[in-house]
């Protein structure tokens, strides 16, 4: 299984839910291994990547394109003289010697990393199927919807969400936004503050919605 978890905005809580679903796995039997292509600013999620895979992945295997200033790739890389590429990604990844890995995005979903491309653009060169993660709150509605229709645009693969509930839902958005975009998507795990696991028939049930849509792949484009 390999999957790409997106955000529809940034801290919306990517990493957590990164890391509750490498430890679940491997807590379960599965290698799982996560990874993070791009990482601008803190190093810190890389560590808690690199924990939840149980270290077997160097810093530079996690995350090849650090960058040091907290903004999107592009402007990252701008400032240190660089340009990130697809090419050295899609090399990168197939250099994982992993059958399950979960990749986690950077920012929101269309955060560009160069001149012309961006992190969607990632996610269609490798192939993979996206699951958004979605912070609870005010907002997200539209959020959502857009980002689905964005995956949509571009075949690839979403078996649902990921519903984030940053704290104790304390408004009519917060404690209706579950019912809401499950009339447009599957929800595949919901998550509450705090969470430090996933119970295994929650678990069960991911793996099942992405493994069936990796069953069928978007073929990758050519070069």
């Amino acid at each position: 299984m390999k999957v790409f978890l997106t955000g529809t905005d940034t801290g919306v809580g990517k990493t957590y839910t990164t890391t509750l679903l490498t430890t679940a796995l491997r807590r379960s039997g599965v290698p799982a291994v996560a990874v993070k292509p791009f990482c601008c600013g803190d190093r810190g999620d890389i560590d808690l990547l690199r924990d939840a895979s149980g270290h077997v992945l160097s810093e530079i295997e996690t995350t090849p394109a650090w960058l040091a200033a907290p903004a999107a790739p592009s402007v990252a890389a701008r400032l240190e003289g660089k340009t990130l590429s697809l090419d050295a990604m899609a090399s990168w990844f197939d250099s994982l010697p992993h059958s399950t890995v979960l990749v986690e995005g950077a920012g929101g979903w269309l955060v560009p990393i160069n001149d012309s491309e961006t992190l969607a653009d990632l996610a269609v060169r490798l192939g993979l199927p996206v699951v958004p993660v979605v912070a609870n709150r005010l907002g997200c509605l539209n959020h959502t919807l857009l980002t689905l229709e964005s995956i949509r645009s571009r075949n690839l693969q979403c078996p649902g969400i990921v519903l984030n509930t940053l704290g104790e839902p304390s408004d009519i958005a917060e404690r209706t936004n579950a019912t809401e975009l499950s009339r447009h998507t599957r929800i595949l795990l919901e998550i509450s503050r705090g969470q430090r696991d996933i119970p295994p028939r929650d678990l069960a049930a991911f793996i099942e919605a992405v493994s069936s849509a990796t069953d069928h792949p978007v073929p990758r484009p050519s070069i």
